[in-house]
Formats: C-alpha cells, sequence, structure tokens
C-alpha cells in the first residue's frame, strides 16, 4: 500500500463534498483543487555574492524536501548591476505527495513559530492563487539557526483550479490556513 498524505486523504473525504455543497456543483470534476505548490526565494544581495544563491538553494531543497533550482535575470539593469544570466533567486514547485506534506508542515508547525502571528492576509491574485509573503525563512523546522548567515525571505504560491477568489479562498480556508479576517459564511 502506498503512502497518501492525510491532508490529500481530507481533501477527498472532507474538503470536495463541503465544496460541492457550498457551492453547488454538480460534479467533483468541478470541485477546485490544489494544483501546485511555488516557493521562490530572490536574492538582491546575490549581485555582490554569489555564494549566497549556493546557500539559499541548499536551504530551501532542505524547506521543500526537492531540489530547488536557481532563477537568473533576464535582462541588463545597470542600476543594480545586475547583468543578463546571473543568479539572482532560487525556486521549488511542488506537486501531488510532497505538495501536501510540506502544506501540512506549513499550516501546523511553519506558521504557528512567527513571532506575533494574528493570521495571513486574504489578498488574491483574481485567478484563484495565493501567494503568502514570509519575512524570515527560519519559521522552518528544518533549517538549523546556528548555520545560517543571512536570513531571506520566502513567498509561497498556491495554484488552483478555481476560477475565481471566492472559490479558492474557500478551498485553502478548508484545507486549514489560518486567515486573518475569517469571512463569515
Amino acid at each position: 500500500m502506498a503512502y497518501v498524505p492525510s491532508l490529500k486523504t481530507k481533501y477527498k473525504e472532507e474538503i470536495a463534498p463541503a465544496l460541492m455543497k457550498e457551492f453547488g456543483y454538480k460534479s467533483i470534476m468541478q470541485v477546485p483543487k490544489l494544483e501546485k505548490i511555488v516557493i521562490n526565494q530572490g536574492i538582491g544581495a546575490a549581485v555582490a555574492d554569489k555564494k549566497l544563491v549556493e546557500v539559499a538553494q541548499n536551504e530551501l531543497s532542505t524547506i521543500a524536501g526537492q531540489r530547488a533550482v536557481q532563477t537568473r535575470s533576464k535582462k541588463d539593469i545597470s542600476n543594480f548591476k545586475l547583468r543578463k544570466q546571473m543568479p539572482i533567486g532560487v525556486r521549488v514547485t511542488l506537486r501531488r505527495e510532497r505538495m501536501y506534506e510540506f502544506l501540512e508542515r506549513l499550516i501546523a508547525v511553519s506558521l504557528p513559530r512567527i513571532r506575533d502571528f494574528k493570521g495571513i492576509n486574504d489578498k488574491f491574485d483574481g485567478q484563484g492563487n495565493y501567494t503568502l509573503g514570509i519575512q524570515e525563512h527560519i519559521i522552518f523546522p528544518e533549517i538549523d539557526i546556528d548555520k545560517i548567515t543571512k536570513i531571506f525571505g520566502v513567498e509561497i504560491t498556491f495554484v488552483t483550479t478555481a476560477g475565481n477568489d471566492t472559490e479558492a479562498y474557500a478551498l485553502l480556508k478548508q484545507f486549514g490556513l489560518p486567515f486573518k479576517n475569517a469571512k463569515k459564511n
């Protein structure tokens, strides 16, 4: 028997039927689902210090449980001393089991570790996707604070199949993301 993350089981058994009832879907295929989670780190200081990108790549790989790739600049920008194809960040895309495992760790362990945490904002992009910005990547338990040279910010984008923000909000709320101003249904 293959391993199935508990959030995936929860989606199939609880979340999908609840969303079908809430939005009046006729088919299970209409229910929005989480497609992928993209974790992104922009490293502006990498222009001066090339080792920062490799450090960030190793740390992000540790957090995600999957190898992160470097992102490179698309054009020259002289004001930022930036040349085309210079490494300026790292990112990793999680799908299927790894995505559910990361989401579970994020909700249960990492987000509660943020200082003075009151919930996350509920600003969506209009197409049913949500990006969560985190100022300090040290909230993840996989990171050893003693070995940190520099604290980076992390952006986590949740890509859903929802057609609008209301459906995406309901989906992510059902998964357990702690939104600040929880809309009363």
